[in-house]
């Protein structure tokens, strides 16, 4: 079965740290956090405090608990969302896991049913999980990859802002297939 702490790794590697981006719809981001749609996530307290301290936001990488904040929240939110610890194939986990951290956990659970042929309700259950530890992890990697990036093209279509973050997100769809 798949492993949260590699998965999260993984994740973490890709979104960075702090973000205070004026495109960015989510606005104030740490670590994929964004402060616009998590505005009542506990670690935004000890952030603010952080940035009254020097080296700030290198500060932020120091402070013990507000990693374990981040950590517990991606597992709550995100990992046990998409079932990642039910998954076979650590591989596609973190393709799913590190999808939903940047698009959400129901639109990629949503997409990842769609890649097995199962029920796109954007909950995976047990119908789900059985396709997907039963589908060639290729197989999968490479249709995942292609839904995400048909994702981002409808995206910039309709926001041309956001066109700016295109080929990092296809960069990132890429990455594990």
């Amino acid at each position: 079965m798949a492993n949260f702490e590699t998965a999260f790794e993984t994740t973490m590697h890709a979104e960075g740290g702090y973000v205070n981006d004026p495109d960015d719809p989510g606005g104030e981001t740490y670590k994929g956090v964004a402060r616009k749609r998590n505005s009542k996530w506990e670690g935004w307290v000890d952030i603010d405090l952080l940035k009254q301290k020097p080296n700030f936001p290198k500060n932020l990488e120091q402070d013990a608990p507000l990693q374990e904040k981040i950590k517990n929240f991606y597992e709550v939110n995100y990992w046990d969302k998409i079932q990642g610890d039910n998954i076979s194939d650590q591989d596609v986990a973190e393709s799913i896991f590190d999808f939903a951290v940047n698009a959400g956990p129901k639109t990629s659970s949503k997409l990842a049913q769609l890649s097995v042929g199962a029920k796109a309700d954007g909950i995976i259950g047990p119908k789900t999980l059985e396709k997907l530890n039963a589908t060639d992890k290729k197989t999968f990697l490479a249709l995942f990859a292609l839904a995400k990036i048909g994702r981002y093209v409808n995206i910039c279509e309709n926001n041309a802002t956001s066109r700016k973050y295109f080929y990092g997100w296809v960069r990132r769809s890429l990455e594990g297939v």
